[in-house]
């Protein structure tokens, strides 16, 4: 659930970027679907995960893959520290999956 959630919080970054301000009916509306599922997703897994560890992992989750997806659309350019930058942030959401004994 958390991982789901985590990826709907790249959707609702994404769709922010391309609401222009709530002015883009249709982005604007994914924006906030995908912000009230998001968030039911990161409240339902704080029941059995720490909410430090759940917010972490949520938050490193949408982060990458806004980024990626920046990268793959061609809004952002790919340099390699920054995709080595995100592999660091990635293997530290794994890390922390891993050493969290309710993850």
């Amino acid at each position: 659930m958390l991982i789901v959630s985590g990826m709907l919080e790249a959707v609702w970054a994404t769709a922010l970027g391309y609401a222009d301000g709530f002015r883009k009916l249709i982005p604007s509306l994914v924006f906030f679907v995908a912000l009230a599922l998001s968030m039911a997703g990161l409240a339902y897994s704080v029941r059995t995960i720490s909410p430090a560890i759940a917010y972490v992992v949520w938050v490193g989750i949408g982060a990458c893959l806004t980024v990626i997806y920046a990268f793959l659309a061609g809004t952002e350019s790919a340099t390699p520290i920054k995709v080595a930058l995100i592999i660091v942030i990635i293997a530290a959401i794994a890390g922390l999956k891993l050493v969290s004994p309710e993850a």
